[in-house]
């Protein structure tokens, strides 16, 4: 007879692939498929012996059954888990790479507006940095390292096995926040090559899979959850009040009359053309209506930059259910946060229906739709007075509005006040997104299976920017405005044959091949035009003059070949191979296609008969990975000889921009890594510790070419960089009681960064401007703070004083005579989290703190808050502490009207980054099942959670958290110069399930 079934983990519920089911007492048998199906033949008086590492092993008489579906319980959980991979999934127990897994479950309800930060301090070896505490901008996310020092960095971004577009979007709009992370059931980093070589060309920066959720067999189950709450900064600046603004002003200009031989104050025939009557004539100017002599106004420009009204609102409604033909889920979600600063907000409406048909015996099919609609009211760049921070700079003695009530603006403040933006200008970003694929599935034999999927990732982007005749960029113009779209289609097919097979009781194999295609096509327009008669109309069809417009198109496509096996011998000899051929439009005629191979190999010691059954030390397990990953991250045509229009006297014209490389080829990096994995007291305390080395050559690099070419740099593969590290990551049950538990999770990670080589003969890039710091050296991390080193004021005349040697013996006034030398490190030495969870009764609690340690940052603003009195911006209260009297001995040179003593870029502005930060807090209480019977509901539980709550940091600006990017570089990092903060949130929510 045939006994057909399915076999799950107690744990979720998913179901196992690669389960031996043995007939007992022979050698005969099968495996499971990936959905952890099996069909044999037995006879009714035999009986089954289910077996799989990490589980405890199951027998189940036959009788007159022909369906038998089996739930394994756990052993060692973690081997048991299931996990993710490219193509398919595996138990932990048969993994001989590196993936770092976090379930959907664990980030549910957090209150941010995309996933990235959602996952900062959850996995070890992930850095996760928002740019700052403006929403809807981009967050940076590097997988064990820098790569590249031109081509991209971020991982590739896999949803339900299509890559997404997660870049490219207009200005600095990450298109990632489309996505609902409510609907993920789980998200898969791979690592290591042997885990993410089956992506090949794309992988050296890591692979994020995710997992949406998926229907089960069962009753339709409801789920309505409702949250709001409140938000605010998570620190401010504490910049001078009026009376501390007017001393170090007059101040300023008083020193300078001193060092040119008059005193104004104690011989008023010099108080006039003096710098003090200068001064005082500013002041008199910036005071508006009031008198800067009685204090009359106090203005906290800082407090006028936020937003009184922060807070986030979160609806959503989510289905599930199926029998044993048809599994559904469907949600629809409303997001809306208010951000902290003014004119900043963020509004997501998505809904999302998953469906999976067993249509026959040997054929199902599937669809994943996602939609979604995002409008964002975004910021300008941090890198103008656009931005409602650089109030900060404005003059503590300036009113907000005239006595008509109008907003005050220059002449009468220092710079532009910003608030005229919000009651005459609007920029508002709107996306609609489309994620969706089909996929068909057919069982050829009971072994082998083919799948066939295809997926379509729409964005569909409008920015809408209006500046009013007050504005500062309407001003000249009486009324600018810009309307860009972009459409971004991108679509991608898979097919792919799984075999899997157990040989006799010991041999298990499990192997994939297929292909895939992509191509993604960038459609771009933009017009802009002046001259609007009224404020209140703001298209472009009130302009009275177009002025100009652009569009582009570019495409991009990728056909590649993959495959993977997976052996197990006897439960504890593991072993993969992966391969993929990679050919892309991006690469020279001479390079179009790489190849990219991986193997790695696991041993199972607590399988063992010297260890197995050991309660003390239940798991025992080694791996090793060697591979190679590739970066294809550039622009679309870098490879190409390349013209742009032009025109001489009206007549249009072609001219070469740039010379074509038909050797251009991938970065490419090898990685090998080497992990052990541990289990005590039957699993009660599990861990890992990794250690890896990734080395990546032909690097995508600008590089100088002689002039004679007619140009000046070309696209080369030229350049070598190297990051290695270790990982650790601790699991533990403190406490498992029938009324208390309290499991813990600590994840710890040390990356080194060395760029080793560039071009021939190159040792350096040194910084691009006196107003940067990055800068490439051979032998230092990527983009490393070099200039010169301050030394504080001199003690007998307030100089600002730099070292003028490389041991720092020796100092000089003249900052052109100081020694440049590397002065800091944007790249953090340690990266980690720790997650406690706790459950008492019907009350549960968690938190995580998450710590970035031994980075430096840069304060750009740092020169325009000193006290120098340059430029009349308010200075922030330290500046107080100034040189003022011979013997003083400070870090503060004296303050000087107009002179810049001491606020170039140099190591002034540097300071550690580092911080501890209480990520997220929740405390929740599920109603007892008595009363929920009552009410006709399966569950309810009430939650208060915070975000952001306590950062302890030494870091002096407003969040260490930052990453003011103005050349959208990977070398220009740990930079602030007036960026936001992040939010502080507290929500209260409500989660019933039907």
């Amino acid at each position: 007879m045939t006994v057909t079934g399915t076999v799950v983990s107690v744990e979720d519920g998913l179901p196992l692939p690669g389960v031996n089911v043995v007939i007992k007492g022979t050698t005969s048998g099968t495996v499971t498929d990936i959905d952890g199906k099996y069909n044999i033949q037995v006879d009714s008086n035999q009986s089954l012996v289910f077996s799989f590492v990490g589980f405890e092993t199951q027998e189940a008489l036959i009788g007159n059954r022909s369906v038998i579906d089996i739930t394994l319980l756990i052993d060692a959980k973690t081997l048991g888990e299931v996990v993710v991979v490219g193509f398919g999934t595996i138990t932990k127990g048969d993994l001989t790479g590196n993936i770092a897994s976090v379930k959907g479950a664990e980030i549910a309800n957090i209150p941010v507006p995309n996933f990235q930060e959602a996952l900062q301090g959850r996995m070890a070896g992930v850095f996760v940095e928002s740019n700052s505490g403006k929403l809807g901008e981009g967050v940076k996310i590097r997988v064990r390292g820098t790569t590249s020092i031109s081509g991209g960095n971020e991982p590739l971004y896999i949803i339900d096995g299509l890559p997404i577009t997660s870049g490219g979007a207009i200005g600095d709009f990450n298109p990632l926040a489309d996505i609902n992370f409510n609907d993920i059931e789980s998200f898969e980093v791979l690592k290591d090559a042997s885990a993410a070589a089956i992506y090949g060309a794309r992988a050296s920066n890591g692979v994020v899979l995710i997992t949406t959720k998926s229907g089960a067999k069962g009753k339709t189950k409801f789920n309505v959850g409702v949250q709001r709450g409140v938000s605010s900064p998570t620190r401010k600046r504490e910049f001078l009040n009026s009376s501390e603004f007017i001393e170090l002003m007059r101040e300023a200009g008083y020193n300078n009359d001193l060092r040119n031989g008059i005193d104004p104050i104690n011989n008023p025939a010099d108080f006039e053309g003096s710098d003090l009557e200068f001064v005082e004539g500013r002041l008199d100017r910036y005071s508006g209506w009031s008198d800067w002599r009685t204090l009359e106004t106090e203005t906290d420009w800082q407090e006028q930059a936020f937003n009184p009204d922060a807070g986030v609102t979160n609806v959503n409604f989510s289905a599930s259910g199926g029998d044993e033909k048809t599994k559904f889920y469907f949600s629809t979600a409303y997001d809306k946060q208010d951000g902290i600063i003014i004119r900043n907000d963020f509004e997501r409406i998505s809904t999302r229906l998953n469906l999976d048909h067993k249509v026959s015996a040997i054929f199902n099919f599937g669809v994943n739709l996602g939609f979604s609609r995002v409008r964002n009211n975004r910021l300008s760049d941090d890198n103008q007075f656009n931005n409602p921070i650089q109030l900060v700079a404005l003059a503590p003695i300036t009113p907000i509005r005239d006595l008509e009530g109008m907003l005050y603006d220059r002449p009468t403040t220092t710079y532009y006040n910003n608030l005229i933006d919000s009651e005459n200008a609007q920029w508002l970003n709107t996306s609609f997104r489309n994620i969706s694929n089909i996929y068909g599935e057919i069982q050829i034999t009971k072994d082998l299976r083919f799948k066939s999927e295809f997926g379509v990732d729409v964005m569909n982007q409008n920015q809408e920017q209006f500046f009013g005749s007050r504005t500062n960029s309407g001003l000249s113009t009486n009324g600018f405005a810009r309307s860009s779209w972009l459409r971004i289609f991108n679509y991608n097919t898979n097919n792919f044959f799984t075999y899997t097979k157990a040989i006799g009781t010991k041999h298990n194999i499990d192997a994939i091949g297929g292909m895939q295609f992509q191509k993604s096509e960038d459609n771009f327009t933009s017009v802009e035009g002046q001259e609007f008669p009224l404020d209140e109309l703001r298209t472009l069809a009130s302009a009275a003059e177009i002025t100009g417009g652009t569009s582009t198109l570019t495409n991009f496509t990728f056909l590649s070949y993959f495959a993977r096996v997976n052996y197990k011998f006897n439960n504890k000899f593991l072993a993969t191979f992966s391969a993929r051929a990679d050919g892309s439009s991006r690469f020279g005629d001479n390079n179009k296609w790489g190849f990219f191979p991986a193997a790695s190999a696991g041993w199972v010691l607590s399988e063992e008969s010297f260890l197995k059954g050991n309660e003390t030390l239940s798991l025992l397990k080694l791996r090793a990975s060697y591979g190679l990953t590739g970066n294809a991250e550039i622009g679309d045509f870098d490879h190409l000889g390349l013209f742009g229009t032009s025109s001489y006297g009206l007549i249009p014209g072609l001219t070469p921009t740039q010379i074509p490389n038909p050797n251009l080829t991938w970065e490419k990096t090898e990685q090998f890594n080497i992990g052990i994995e541990f289990g005590i007291i039957r699993d009660r305390i599990t861990g890992e510790i990794d250690y890896y080395d990734k080395s990546t050559r032909d690097l995508l690099l600008n590089v100088p070419v002689p002039a004679t070419s007619g140009f000046n740099v070309q696209r080369q593969n030229i350049g070598r960089m190297q990051n290695y590290g270790f990982e650790f990551i601790l699991n533990g049950a403190v406490v498992s009681k029938e009324n208390f538990n309290w499991n813990a999770s600590i994840n710890f990670a040390r990356n080194i960064n060395r760029v080793r080589e560039l071009a021939p003969g190159q040792e350096s890039i040194p910084p691009e401007s006196s107003r940067s710091l990055n800068g490439i050296f051979i032998g230092e991390s990527i983009g490393v703070f070099y200039g010169p080193k301050f030394a504080g004021a001199d003690a007998e005349n307030g100089d600002a004083l730099y070292y003028s040697n490389a041991d720092m013996t020796e100092t000089t006034n003249d900052i052109n005579n100081a020694e440049r030398m590397v002065v800091g490190d944007p790249n953090p030495q340690f990266i980690g989290g720790i997650t406690n969870n706790f459950s008492f009764g019907n009350f549960d609690m968690n938190f995580l703190f998450q710590g970035v340690f031994g980075n430096d940052i840069y304060d750009g603003g740092g020169g325009f808050f000193a006290a120098n009195g340059d430029w009349f911006d308010n200075s922030t209260r330290d500046q107080m502490a100034r040189w003022q009297n011979p013997g003083d001995i400070t870090m503060i040179p004296q303050a000087r009207l107009g002179e810049c003593n001491g606020c170039q870029a140099s190591s002034r502005y540097l300071s550690d980054g580092s911080y501890v930060r209480l990520r997220t807090l929740t405390i929740g209480y599920s109603i007892p099942n008595n009363l929920i019977s009552k009410m006709k509901i399966s569950s309810a539980r009430f939650y208060l959670i915070g975000q952001n709550l306590l950062t302890f940091t030494n870091y002096k600006g407003w969040d260490p958290e930052v990453n003011a990017d103005f050349s959208a570089s990977n070398v220009s990092q740990g930079n602030d110069f007036y960026s936001a903060p992040q939010a502080r949130t507290i929500s209260l929510g409500l989660n019933v399930g039907f």
